[in-house]
């Protein structure tokens, strides 16, 4: 069963073509790469899916379960929805660019990732009623095991700014984790990260697909990309080249063209 499908997308920056015509769908529950040359278009795709980016043409659908009704909701043209709309929808994501809260615990910088659950009003708020102390135990004990999930339970109270950057990246994860998404967007996770951490974070991109979150990932270390994806989609100056396993991929002479040059 998909849960994300993209049919003829496009997008241009001043007239350059960034994203050409791509399609593609991608399964529910599992590791979906997305790998390409510099410029390719990696970071485009991936701001058009969650918000940042309004395509110029072509649609992106989404499937979420419905508990309730015990039925899939399926939302059509989720490239004209809000980023905190698309975000409800499942969907969350990392960056390439830390976006961590210095001034905050590491706790508290994934409870800020536990807001989309919380019930909790203005005036209660105010007020501390009863159901607000409760609300706020429910989303530190989420937030904690969302923790505990990357392995950074033991810094739940130490401050951001104190932190290995290794750990930073987890962090972020942890925060997006905490949203409870049917989606996960990681872009560029092992960037700036040595061997031994590259090898942790394949290690926790494994664990969160076969926790029963499908991962998206954009990523250049291709040891990391091996190694984790069950599906690679490879981008060409914003052309869809080639799809597959990992198996597929690394046999493709087309792919290897594109990344080493036709003399190699």
């Amino acid at each position: 069963m998909n849960l994300l499908r993209v049919k003829h997308l496009e997008k241009s920056f001043g007239g350059v073509s960034a994203i050409s015509n791509l399609s593609f769908d991608l399964p529910k529950g599992i590791v979906f790469s997305v790998i390409g040359p510099n410029g390719a278009g990696k970071t485009t795709l991936f701001n058009m899916l969650c918000g940042f980016y309004t395509p110029d043409q072509g649609s992106i659908i989404f499937k979420k379960e419905n508990a309730e009704q015990n039925k899939e909701v399926i939302y059509h043209s989720l490239h004209n929805m809000a980023t905190h709309q698309i975000a409800a929808c499942g969907i969350s994501r990392s960056f390439q660019n830390l976006q961590i809260f210095f001034n905050m615990t590491a706790l508290e910088n994934v409870m800020v990732g536990c807001h989309l659950q919380s019930s909790s009003r203005f005036l209660p708020s105010l007020l501390r009623l009863p159901s607000v102390i409760k609300e706020e135990q429910r989303v530190k004990q989420q937030a904690l095991n969302a923790l505990a999930f990357c392995h950074l339970d033991h810094l739940a109270n130490e401050m951001a700014d104190s932190l290995a950057y290794g750990d930073l990246k987890r962090l972020e994860i942890a925060r997006a984790l905490a949203s409870k998404p049917k989606l996960l967007m990681l872009d560029e996770p092992a960037a700036g990260l040595n061997d031994t951490e590259t090898q942790q974070m394949s290690h926790l991109i494994r664990k969160i697909c076969d926790s029963g979150v499908t991962v998206l990932l954009v990523e250049h270390n291709m040891e990391l990309v091996m190694t984790s994806s069950d599906q690679i989609l490879v981008l060409n100056f914003g052309h869809l080249l080639a799809q597959g396993t990992p198996d597929e991929i690394q046999n493709n002479p087309v792919v290897v063209k594109a990344y080493l040059g036709e003399d190699i």
